[in-house]
């Protein structure tokens, strides 16, 4: 899913046929990697996982047995080759559900680090809201300015008001406004 397109930042930048298309779109995809995890998605983490010959068993630090349910389709990404894939699920309890997988030995409950991700069906389309739009294309501005600028961002001799952080937290706080109806939950901790 891209939020904002090579298109709509060259127009916004106004450099035409200066950069090419894959110099810009490192920018776009950037920007997607910034604003993305921070929007509620219909998915989970997966903090641990099991097998038993062709029956994986995926684990949750949360209730999920109003989540997901028995014969749902889900996108799991980041858990191991025999469990990565669209799969269905063959049974819920509280903080695991289970899954088909290849044969393959058993495998004792171990983590999973960096933590998987188990995605159900989306109900909402991102790039087809307009706050989030905008939202993406400031950001976008803002890494591509960094890269330009030798200080990150411009500056004015009479402001003097220079910052270093141009790619700190701010990046993002600087769209929260934007964002706020969409922001997961769980991405506001701290």
């Amino acid at each position: 899913m891209a939020l904002t397109t090579v298109a709509e930042l060259r127009t916004a930048l106004g450099v035409g046929t200066l950069y090419t298309d894959a110099v810009l779109q490192q920018v776009c995809d950037a920007s997607d990697n910034v604003l993305l995890p921070f929007l509620w998605k219909n998915q989970q983490s997966i903090v641990a996982h099991s097998s038993d010959s062709t029956v994986g068993t995926l684990y949750f630090d949360n209730e999920i047995n109003d989540v997901f349910y028995v014969g749902q389709s889900v996108s799991i990404s980041g858990a191991g080759s025999r469990f990565n894939g669209t799969k269905t699920i063959t049974s819920v309890s509280d903080y695991s559900f289970t899954i088909a997988i290849t044969a393959g030995s058993n495998n004792p409950y171990h983590t999973v680090v960096p933590y998987g991700i188990a995605a159900a069906e989306t109900y909402i389309d991102y790039t087809a809201i307009p706050a989030i739009q905008e939202a993406s294309l400031m950001v976008a501005i803002t890494i591509w300015q960094a890269r330009q600028a030798p200080s990150g961002q411009g500056m004015s001799v009479d402001g003097f008001s220079p910052s270093p952080f141009t790619m700190s937290s701010t990046l993002v706080a600087r769209v929260r406004g934007l964002l706020a109806p969409y922001l997961d939950p769980r991405s506001m901790v701290g």
